[in-house]
């Protein structure tokens, strides 16, 4: 009897037509003679809808009231799911992260998965039902609720799936799988039937939301095979494990993310410790920054510029204020309208030619690149935001994605 663990997220359970989908969808599983781990998101908009309301309160809500508010949203689902279930003749017991024992380490509002007790969900398999667990919760040694940030429901579901030696992980959304580029922006982009690891971790962390970076990065560290695929769709995804099953592309996926703050501080001093200063002091206001880039030095000083996540934008440029006025640095810039753009493949490091190839192709179009990061499979491109859909469809032609 294999197990599996399946995760919905909050599109496949947003009413209650949708929440019985599911609830048939794993019936289903169960009857073909699988056990089943079930992880779901809050329905819907519902944890927007929640900080609209925190907002409606203070404009910085404390991070451990957010997360208190925030986890109702998930239990909403699990205990209408396991109903729905329940309806359809399966027994089903809805549990909290805390339930379970989905242990975090102390940080509100991003938390990490530090380990995962599994007594409470053998016991509920044992006895032949189906654990429908909170995604996006966990709970500190000391007892306080946390949570594990956007998307953070795909990480449990993995969580659960490396602690429970699961065959595979199957992701559901409202996408048949994982694309080489966005269908919207791209209309001809193609379904990719399979990425290795590193792929899914370099395009979750550039801008693909189909699976959460964390999620990727456990994946591969506890080797849990993934399955993203259509809650709505009885096809087959796209599965993501170690090794390619076919000869590999240069550029797999062209990918973009909307969700970026480039913050200059300008004119520091071009001395040892200088960098350390700064993203130590990020680091300790839990900031993750991206791409770093600093200029070259003119009378001693030097500019230096990167990136972060909206959502950590204030907390950044505050750090950097700080240490701009310890160092005598003369001003801190925050530019909100920039995005980056990647190209994703594990062939890239046999294939030399893609940078030039992924620059000429932004060149073409008159864009102009701001910063610039690599890794062994991706390139990665600040660029002005209004650009995003041309640069994304002039990379895709440019490395004949659209061709199987």
């Amino acid at each position: 009897m294999s197990l599996i663990v399946q995760k919905f997220g909050g599109t496949s359970v947003a009413t209650p037509e949708r929440m019985f989908h599911v609830a048939r969808r794993v019936a289903r599983t169960r009857r073909a003679g699988h056990q089943v781990v079930v992880v779901v998101s809050a329905p819907g908009d519902t944890t927007d809808e929640l900080i609209a309301r925190a907002r409606q309160i203070t404009e910085r809500p404390s991070p451990r009231e957010l997360d208190m508010l925030l986890a109702v949203g998930e239990q909403i689902s699990i205990a209408l799911l396991a109903m729905a279930l329940q309806e359809e003749g399966e027994r089903a017991t809805s549990l909290t992260g805390w339930q379970v024992r989905i242990l975090t380490e102390p940080v509100h509002t991003k938390a990490r998965i530090l380990d995962v007790e599994r007594g409470r969900l053998l016991d509920e398999l044992s006895r032949g039902r189906i654990p429908v667990v909170a995604g996006f919760q966990g709970v500190t040694a000391s007892g306080e609720l946390t949570t594990l940030g956007r998307g953070g429901s795909d990480t449990t579901a993995v969580a659960l799936a490396a602690a429970l030696g699961a065959d595979v992980c199957e992701i559901y959304t409202d996408v048949p799988g994982v694309f080489t580029a966005d269908p919207r922006l791209v209309p001809n982009a193609r379904k990719l039937p399979y990425l290795t690891y590193d792929e899914m971790l370099e395009m979750a962390s550039s801008g693909a939301v189909v699976v959460q970076t964390r999620a990727a990065e456990y994946a591969k560290l506890h080797r849990v095979r993934l399955h993203v695929r259509s809650t709505f769709e009885d096809t087959e995804g796209t599965i993501i494990g170690e090794e390619p099953m076919e000869p590999v592309r240069s550029v797999n996926a062209v990918t973009h993310d909307l969700d970026v703050c480039k913050i200059t501080v300008q004119d520091l001093p071009d001395v040892p410790g200088v960098a350390h200063r700064l993203f130590g002091v990020l680091a300790e206001a839990h900031v993750n920054v991206d791409m770093i880039v600093q200029t070259a030095s003119r009378g001693g000083r030097a500019d230096i510029s990167f990136t972060v996540s909206r959502g950590d934008a204030r907390a950044a440029v505050e750090g950097a204020e700080r240490v701009a006025r310890e160092l005598g640095a003369t001003k801190v810039e925050s530019e909100e309208g920039v995005a980056k753009v990647s190209v994703v493949g594990a062939g890239m490091v046999s294939n030399p030619g893609v940078a030039a190839a992924m620059f000429g192709a932004l060149a073409a179009e008159q864009i102009n690149i701001q910063m610039i990061s690599t890794s062994e499979i991706k390139i990665s491109c600040v660029i002005d935001a209004a650009s995003v859909p041309r640069a994304v469809r002039a990379l895709h032609r440019a490395f004949n994605l659209e061709e199987e």
